[in-house]
């Protein structure tokens, strides 16, 4: 069964290795039965977006954060005791924490799908002998696809011919100088030079600046280079960050002295014979008053700022922790 080929392995391939690998002619192009069965086995060239969560409940994430559980805690108990200043200054504080955090995190998926633009909706590709115009989404490995100034290449292709050829792959690898492609092979010893190294490799999304090619695709949707990148994005949740295990376990000490304080405070005024209601509310103020209502602030408008940082610099950073591990 055809099997994609990573850009790696396709690389280190002459042009004609690669086109017996994906069983394919350089000069006819696939048939139009070879790509119907290929749809049937590998599907389409197109990314398989999430079903995306109702705002509500992204906004109601925010609040599962150990500190800002015990903020809302604090808060309450403040309403109890008719602490109202207090309680007052705790809420505005976690609507500001959560609100700053949505509003980022939104932004950042909302930049998330705009990447599938990327691909361009159509394509220049060779298929029974002739050279047509089709649906991008429509690829399979195999197909001969034709690049011109312009155009963005619609899924990775092992180049078998480049005329001038310079593609701009500041989308993909972040380089700012368009790459200058070649069809040679790339020798064995030479494969760990990483992505950037693939000459003769023209990624799916990337832009032709200069000149003229041909290619084999050996990559289509989330097979793609590209594709790995967007599947990575949209994965699981990545294991949380220094910053956040600190955040958690200060939450959990606090929780955990406050509830102390409240015990010991109430157990000397049952020694002095004091009314355990009025220690019970001195020890739940004080309890309170323990709690940094800005520390949550101070650390979401400084992850805020690096997530603006990298926005500038065109890159997508999904969830704001995340900034805590990059060199700003």
């Amino acid at each position: 069964m055809l099997r994609y080929m990573k850009a790696t392995e396709a690389a280190s391939l002459s042009c004609f290795e690669v086109g017996h690998k994906t069983a394919t002619d350089l000069d006819y192009g696939l048939t139009s039965a070879e790509v119907v069965d290929r749809h049937r086995v590998h599907g389409f060239n197109e990314f398989h977006i999430t079903q995306e969560e109702p705002l509500w409940k992204k906004y109601i994430a925010q609040f599962k954060d150990p500190l800002i559980l015990l903020l809302l805690a604090s808060a309450f108990v403040s309403i109890i005791m008719k602490q109202f200043d207090d309680a007052i200054s705790i809420t505005v504080a976690i609507i500001i924490v959560v609100t700053v955090a949505f509003v980022q995190e939104y932004r950042s998926e909302k930049s998330l799908e705009a990447l599938t633009k990327l691909v361009p909706p159509t394509c220049h590709c060779l298929r029974d002998g002739r050279l047509e115009t089709f649906l991008a989404r429509q690829l399979v490995p195999g197909d001969i696809v034709y690049l011109s100034i312009g155009d963005r290449v619609p899924a990775d292709l092992r180049l078998f011919e480049a005329v001038d050829l310079a593609i701009d792959e500041s989308s993909f690898t972040g380089e700012t100088e368009p790459a200058s492609k070649v069809t040679d092979a790339i020798p064995y010893y030479a494969k760990n030079n990483g992505i950037v190294h693939r000459e003769n490799v023209a990624f799916m999304g990337t832009l032709v600046r200069c000149g003229h090619g041909k290619g084999i695709v050996i990559g289509v949707g989330e097979n793609s280079e590209f594709g790995e990148v967007f599947k990575m994005m949209q994965s699981q949740e990545a294991p949380k960050t220094p910053l956040q295990v600190s955040m958690g376990q200060l939450g959990k000490q606090l929780s955990f002295y406050s509830f102390c304080i409240i015990a010991l405070i109430m157990f000397l005024g049952w020694i002095q014979g004091r009314h355990l209601l009025d220690m019970f509310t001195i020890g739940v103020s004080l309890a309170v008053a323990a709690i940094p209502e800005g520390l949550p602030i101070v650390v979401t408008v400084t992850l805020a700022i690096g997530v603006m940082r990298m926005a500038k610099k065109n890159a997508i950073v999904k969830k704001l922790p995340i900034v805590e591990s990059l060199d700003l």
